[in-house]
């Protein structure tokens, strides 16, 4: 019997579960993947090969030999590719694909969030409030839920910061690699310019920061933490252009 070929709603489906569920849970037995695949008419196996096949394509996995099927679809190639050379609208498409195997109203599925470059405006547009789903789930599981800079796992107190500001640049709004975890108090600190990301990956703390007057809060979680190496995700590594602007852009150095 020939097997079902993959629609395109089923593979932005796949490859949405595949950014926002950690990497070393990807097996057929996990809760979203058995919950998902039931609702798109595939086995959970059959769901989890599909994810480990987008690993397989992903630099930071290649890195590591990660191999998904010997033939794998070229379909899976080709999703690969269109969420690289558009996350926003793919982001938006594949959530709202997930969002209607999952029978949500999407208008009422999200809780009102704030512009991450204003603290008072509210998004009443679902297309926007999609992809910030999309963008926050998708970093917050590449960083196994943990702050890159001092690891709290507390998830209500864990944000999926943008690095190049979402007012800034279209193109990098919901592209995890334009993301970071961070805990709410370095979430502040990073979107104020007063830490950064240095080519090696390691924590930098404004020399404004570093002169002010100590404390065991400012030790802790500034201090201590200069010249740290970031705590790595498993996939979605933040780009070089990202960091770059965010140093030359951002950072306040004195």
């Amino acid at each position: 019997m020939p097997q079902k070929t993959w629609t395109r709603d089923e593979l932005l489906i796949a490859f949405n579960l595949y950014c926002r569920i950690p990497f070393g849970q990807l097996r057929h037995g996990n809760s979203e993947i058995i919950k998902f695949a039931e609702k798109i008419g595939r086995t959970p196996s059959a769901l989890s090969m599909k994810l480990c096949n987008f690993a397989s394509f992903d630099p930071s996995h290649q890195k590591r030999n990660v191999a998904g099927l010997k033939h794998s679809g070229k379909g899976d190639k080709k999703i690969w590719d269109e969420f690289n050379q558009n996350w926003e609208k793919l982001a938006f498409e594949s959530q709202q694909a997930l969002e209607r195997v999952a029978g949500l109203k999407q208008i009422e599925s999200y809780e009102e969030l704030q512009l991450p470059d204003g603290p008072t405006e509210t998004l009443r547009n679902v297309r926007v409030r999609l992809v910030q789903n999309f963008f926050r789930d998708s970093v917050l599981a590449s960083y196994k839920f943990v702050c890159s800079f001092c690891s709290l796992s507390m998830t209500q107190m864990l944000c999926a910061s943008h690095i190049v500001p979402w007012s800034k640049n279209i193109e990098k709004r919901a592209d995890p690699r334009n993301g970071i975890c961070l805990c709410t108090f370095h979430d502040r600190a990073f979107d104020r310019g007063l830490v950064t990301i240095d080519d090696d990956l390691k924590i930098v703390i404004s020399d404004r920061v570093m002169k002010m007057k100590t404390s065991p809060l400012h030790d802790a979680g500034f201090v201590k933490l200069h010249g740290n190496k970031i705590i790595l995700p498993e996939k979605f590594k933040p780009d070089e252009y990202s960091l770059e602007y965010h140093r030359s852009k951002i950072f306040i150095n004195n």
